[in-house]
C-alpha cells in the first residue's frame, strides 16, 4: 500500500513560502485584471472607486479565514472539493468538483483568449505585425501546458519571474504618473463623499471588485508541494490577497491621479490605466503592454498549476475519472489533468472566439466562469462549522469557524447578485441559467456516483498533504 500511495504523491517539499505567495499574485494577474476591470468599477463609484476595492478586499479575507481553517486541519491539493465533501458528503464532494472545475476552465479561458488578443495589439501597435490571435493564443496554451507539466518548481519559478516583472513595470509606470501629475494629488480618492450613491455606489461596481481577487485561493491546492504546509498556506493566502489588495489600491490611485479625478473620463475609457500612462509618459507606453503580456502569461501558468490540481485530486479520489489522476514518473506533475485542463480552456476559445472581439468574449467568460466560483465560495464557508463540528469539536471557535464565515457568506452574496440579476443583456442574461443548469447535472452526478460507490466517503480527503507514506 505505501508504495501504491508513493506512485499517487506530487513531488514533496518542492515549493515554499515565497514560491506558493508568487503563485498566488501570478495566477491573479494584477495588470490583466486591473486593466480590463477598473474602468467599470469606476462608472458605479465614481471617484472613491478604490473604496470598493478595499471593501473587496475585506469580504476576501473573510474566505481567507475560511480556508485558512481548512488548511490548517486538513491541507490538501483539492482544497474546496475535500472541504466541501468532508462536511457534507460525497454527493456534495462529487458535484463540486463538477461545478467548480467548470467554472475554472470557463474562467481560465477568458485568460486564454486575451492572451492572443494583448500579444496581438502589441504586435500590431509596436511593430505593425499582424498575426491572428487564436494562433498565438494556441502558441501560449502550449507554451504554458510544457512548463507546467515538466515540473512545479520550474512552471512556478517562472510564473514568479514573469509576475515580479509585471509588478516593477507597474510600480514604475504608476511612479511615472503619479510626478507627472503631482498637481492631482489628493485624498479624494478615498474620501466617502466622493462616492457616487453611497452603499449603491459600492454595489454597482462590486463584482468587478471581487473579480479582481480570483486566484487569491492558489495556494491551498499546491499543498502537498509545500513545505510545511499546514502553516504556509495560511500565510500564503493571508499574505496574498493583502499585497494584491493594497497594490490594486495604489494602482487606482495613480489612475486617478492621472485623469485629475475625473470619473467620467475614467469610465468612458476602454483600458484606463493604459490611457493614463500613455497621456503621462508616452513614450515609455510599451512598459504598460509589457506589463499585460507579463500578467496574462503568468496567470496562465499559475491558474493551470493550481486550478488543474483539483482536477487532479478529483481524480485520484474517484470523484472524477481516474485517469485524471494519473502522476508523471519523472516530473511528479498531474500532467493529464494539466493538459485536459488548458486545452479545455482552449476549446472554448476556439468554439466562440471567432466571430467575437477578444475583449469581449474575455468579459463574457470571465462572468459565466466566476459564477460557480463564487458559489464554491459560499458552501466552503458553510462547510467550515459543520467540519470542525463534526472532526475537530474540541478546537471549534465560534467566532472564528462559524461567526466569521457566515458574515462572509452573506457578504459574497452581493457580488452573486451583480452576475445574476435579471434584466442583464444579452448574453450575460443566459448565464445565470447554465450555472443552474451546470449545478443541477453536477448533484445528480454526484447522487448517481455515491450510490455506485459506497466506498467513495472514505475516499474523500484521504490525500494529507503532509502524511507520511
Amino acid at each position: 500500500m505505501a508504495t501504491v500511495l508513493a506512485e499517487q504523491r506530487l513531488r514533496r517539499g518542492a515549493l515554499g513560502l515565497p514560491q506558493i505567495v508568487a503563485s498566488t499574485l501570478a495566477n491573479i494577474a494584477p495588470a490583466m485584471s486591473f486593466f480590463f476591470g477598473f474602468g467599470t468599477i469606476v462608472s458605479g463609484a465614481g471617484v472613491a472607486a478604490p473604496l470598493t476595492i478595499l471593501v473587496a478586499m475585506v469580504v476576501i479575507l473573510f474566505l481567507t479565514n475560511t480556508l485558512a481553517e481548512f488548511s490548517k486541519y486538513r491541507p490538501s491539493t483539492g482544497s474546496f472539493v475535500t472541504f466541501i465533501g468532508m462536511a457534507f458528503g460525497p454527493t456534495a464532494g462529487a458535484a463540486s468538483s463538477v461545478f467548480v472545475i467548470f467554472g475554472y476552465v470557463v474562467a481560465a479561458s477568458s485568460v486564454v483568449v486575451i492572451s492572443g488578443g494583448w500579444a496581438h495589439d502589441t504586435l500590431q501597435v509596436f511593430l505593425g505585425v499582424n498575426v491572428p490571435w487564436q494562433i498565438l493564443s494556441l502558441l501560449a496554451t502550449g507554451i504554458v501546458g510544457i512548463l507546467v507539466a515538466r515540473g512545479v518548481a520550474l512552471s512556478t519559478t517562472m510564473a514568479a519571474i514573469f509576475f515580479y516583472f509585471e509588478l516593477l513595470l507597474l510600480m514604475i509606470g504608476a511612479a511615472i504618473m503619479l510626478v507627472v501629475n503631482r498637481s492631482s494629488l489628493s485624498l479624494a480618492p478615498f474620501e466617502w463623499a466622493n462616492l457616487s450613491g453611497g452603499l449603491k455606489g459600492i454595489g454597482a461596481g462590486f463584482p468587478i471588485a471581487v473579480y479582481l481577487f480570483i486566484g487569491w485561493e492558489n495556494s491551498a491546492t499546491l499543498a502537498e508541494e509545500t513545505r510545511g504546509p499546514r502553516k504556509n498556506v495560511p500565510r500564503a493566502l493571508l499574505i496574498g490577497t493583502l499585497a494584491i489588495g493594497l497594490l490594486y489600491l495604489f494602482l487606482a490611485y495613480a489612475t486617478e491621479v492621472a485623469f485629475h479625478n475625473n470619473a467620467t473620463s475614467i469610465s468612458k475609457s476602454e483600458i484606463p490605466f493604459v490611457d493614463a500612462f500613455r497621456t503621462s509618459a508616452g513614450g515609455l507606453l510599451l512598459l504598460a503592454y509589457l506589463a499585460g503580456i507579463t500578467s496574462i502569461f503568468s496567470s496562465l501558468l499559475g491558474l493551470t498549476n493550481s486550478q488543474a490540481r483539483i482536477l487532479f485530486s478529483s481524480g485520484r479520489e474517484g470523484l472524477l475519472p481516474a485517469f485524471f489522476g494519473k502522476i508523471h514518473p519523472r516530473h511528479k506533475t498531474p500532467f493529464v489533468a494539466m493538459w485536459g485542463f488548458v486545452l479545455a480552456s482552449f476549446t472554448i476559445v476556439v468554439v466562440f472566439g471567432w466571430n467575437v472581439k477578444p475583449v469581449d468574449l474575455f468579459g463574457d467568460t470571465g462572468a459565466l466562469g466566476t459564477i460557480p466560483i463564487i458559489i464554491t465560495y459560499l458552501v466552503t464557508n458553510l462547510a467550515l462549522p459543520v467540519y470542525m463540528i463534526r472532526y475537530h469539536r474540541d478546537d471549534f471557535k465560534l467566532a472564528k469557524h462559524a461567526l466569521l464565515p457566515a458574515i462572509g457568506t452573506v457578504l459574497m452574496l452581493f457580488p452573486l447578485w451583480g452576475l445574476v440579476q435579471p434584466g442583464q443583456p444579452a448574453p450575460i442574461s443566459y448565464f445565470p441559467w447554465i450555472a443552474l443548469a451546470v449545478l443541477a447535472f453536477s448533484i445528480v452526478y454526484g447522487v448517481i456516483l455515491e450510490r455506485s460507490d459506497p466506498d467513495l466517503v472514505q475516499k474523500i480527503g484521504s490525500y494529507v498533504a503532509d502524511d507520511e507514506f
